[in-house]
C-alpha cells in the first residue's frame, strides 16, 4: 500500500512533466529489469530469491505487478492529468489491498474468483480516497470521481489482462475522463 500510493501522492505535489518522466524512467526500468531477468535465468533465480514474498506465483513467469503499476502510473498522467492520474492510481493502491483482505476472509459465492465483499470493500476505499482528496483541496471534486471508484472495482473484479495495476487506472481514468472530471 505505502509502495504503490507513492506515485499518486508524489503527483499531487510534481508537475505532471516531472511525473512522466521520472515514470517513463521507472517504465523503461521495470520492463528492462522483466525482460533481462526471463532471458537470463541466474538473474531471474537471484530476483526471485529476492523478492519471492512480494511476488504472485504467476509473476515468476510474467512481468510483475510493480512493472504494470509503473506503466499503468505513466499512462494515466500522460493521459488524464493528475485531476484523475492520482484518485485513480489511488483507488488502486488502496482499494486493491482493501479488496484481498476482506475477499479472503469474508464466505460466500466467488465470481471469477474475486469476492463480492472484496469488490465492496475496494469501492469503499475508493469512495474514501475521493473524499480525502476532495476535502483536503488536493483535487477538485467532480461526480465522475465516484462513477470512476465503483468503475475502478469492477474492473478488478473482472481481472481483466494483462493486469489489475495496468487495467484499472486505464480504464477507470478513461471513463473519468469521458465523463468530465
Amino acid at each position: 500500500m505505502v509502495a504503490g500510493s507513492t506515485i499518486p501522492v508524489a503527483g499531487i505535489f510534481a508537475p505532471v512533466e516531472a511525473m512522466v518522466a521520472a515514470l517513463a524512467v521507472l517504465s523503461s526500468g521495470g520492463l528492462a529489469l522483466d525482460l533481462t531477468r526471463f532471458q537470463i535465468p541466474w538473474i531471474n533465480r537471484r530476483f526471485l530469491y529476492w523478492l519471492a514474498p512480494l511476488l504472485k506465483d504467476n509473476e515468476r513467469r510474467r512481468f510483475t505487478g510493480a512493472t504494470f503499476m509503473v506503466i499503468g502510473g505513466l499512462f494515466s498522467f500522460l493521459l488524464f492529468g493528475p485531476q484523475v492520474a492520482v484518485p485513480v492510481l489511488l483507488f488502486l493502491s488502496l482499494g486493491d489491498p482493501a479488496a484481498a483482505l476482506a475477499g479472503r476472509r469474508l464466505p460466500g459465492p466467488r465470481v471469477r474468483g474475486k469476492s463480492p465483499g472484496g469488490t465492496a470493500a475496494f469501492v469503499l476505499v475508493s469512495l474514501a480516497v475521493v473524499a480525502a482528496l476532495t476535502g483536503g483541496d488536493a483535487i477538485d471534486y467532480h461526480w465522475g470521481l465516484l462513477m470512476g471508484a465503483v468503475i475502478a472495482g469492477l474492473v478488478e473484479t473482472a481481472s481483466l489482462p494483462p493486469d489489475d495495476n495496468l487495467t484499472v487506472p486505464l480504464i477507470a481514468g478513461a471513463s473519468m475522463h469521458f465523463l468530465g472530471v
